[in-house]
């Protein structure tokens, strides 16, 4: 509440008008005398008019104030004018007052609570980085410098961890990691430019890894909703797509080219894609990859350093900011929502789970920070 003294100037200087001067009473009007009642006997005898007298100073400043106070009571004694009606012979529409004066939509606020934190496994060597929620409700998570991916449950019980390891190529450390709506684990290998997808097999019934592709720099990885894998690749600043073949190999590429550093991918509304451009904005593609424009372009919300995305069960865009250390909401209509603004510290990875909650991983403190995630109408 703004205290009394910092109010005291704003309502003397911007709520209260100085009261107009109080004007004369005036005379009335003689039938004798050089006035107005002269001149109109002047006029009916068909002689010419004496000339008015001239205005002294005091009386000029006199009728200068009276004219000011008029204008300024006109707006208020000026009548409304009516509406226009309708052509003769033709009904008032029904409803017409809703199409003149739409009544506002009710105002809604997200309220996430915060629902628990759940730390890195032991043995991550950092931060969480790459997070994923699968449609069963599992966390897949990559962290540090750890060659695995760790599987948790939202309560954070450990439910195994997946070595990555290539035959003939040796260990690795997934950058990302997604699943597949056939629960096919796929990961980002930075380091030696390939997303690998493991395989179950009666032969290697724990799993193996098979290279799908190769690319200069893949990093973010994502699953859209027509079952593509996407992957942003930075260093040519592009966005390849494909699906797989029952024996895992790549069918319909496709690529997004011209981005600027791209990092993180996530679906978007309407079976599109949405990528995020370190210290940039998000674009957002159609699901024929055409351009429909920036999240930034399109609201007027400035990124820090936009991360994480994915979308929410309406549609809605969720963005995380590493710079800014918040996470935002952009609905499908309406203006963002600024989701979480505290307590984070590097946020980086960010999912929607199935029940309902958002996840964010967090690499300033190591913690997978659990959100309940609903719709409250202010």
């Amino acid at each position: 509440m703004t205290p009394e003294s910092s109010l005291g100037p704003l309502l003397k200087c911007g709520h209260s008008r100085r009261p107009a001067r109080p004007l004369p009473p005036a005379a009335p009007p003689t039938l004798s005398g050089s006035g107005f009642q002269q001149q109109r006997l002047q006029a009916q005898q068909g002689q010419e008019p004496a000339p008015s007298p001239k205005l002294g100073p005091a009386a000029g400043t006199l009728l200068r104030e009276a004219e000011s106070a008029i204008l300024a009571h006109l707006p208020a004694l000026r009548p409304p004018a009516p509406p226009p009606g309708p052509p003769p012979g033709q009904l008032p529409p029904r409803g017409l007052h809703l199409m003149l004066d739409p009544p506002a939509e009710p105002i809604r606020s997200w309220q996430p609570r915060l629902l628990g934190r759940i730390p890195v496994p032991a043995g991550a060597a950092g931060g969480p980085r790459g997070l994923h929620c699968s449609l069963d409700g599992l966390l897949f998570l990559t962290a540090g410098a750890a060659p695995c991916v760790h599987v948790l449950d939202l309560e954070g019980r450990s439910i195994c961890h997946l070595p990555c390891h290539v035959p003939g190529a040796g260990t690795f450390v997934p950058e990302d990691v997604a699943v597949t709506a056939a629960g096919l684990v796929a990961v980002s290998d930075l380091v030696h430019g390939a997303v690998h997808v493991l395989q179950h097999t009666a032969r290697a019934p724990q799993g193996r890894w098979v290279t799908v592709g190769t690319f200069l720099a893949p990093r973010g990885l994502a699953v859209d909703a027509l079952g593509r894998l996407l992957v942003t690749d930075y260093v040519p600043g592009a966005v390849h797509s494909f699906t797989l073949g029952p024996a895992l190999q790549p069918l319909a590429p496709a690529s997004v080219l011209g981005l600027q550093g791209p990092c993180w991918v996530g679906p978007g509304p309407d079976g599109g894609l949405a990528v995020s451009e370190e210290f940039g904005d998000v674009r957002l593609f159609g699901s024929a990859h055409q351009p429909l424009g920036t999240l930034g372009g399109l609201t007027g919300h400035t990124f820090g350093s936009p991360a994480g995305v994915c979308t929410d069960a309406e549609g809605g865009v969720i963005v995380v900011d590493e710079q800014r250390r918040q996470v935002t909401l952009f609905p499908r209509a309406g203006a963002p929502i600024c989701l979480v603004s505290e307590g984070l510290r590097r946020p980086l990875g960010v999912a929607c789970a199935p029940q309902g909650q958002l996840v964010v991983a967090d690499a300033g403190d190591g913690y997978i920070k659990v959100y309940q995630y609903h719709l409250e109408p202010a």
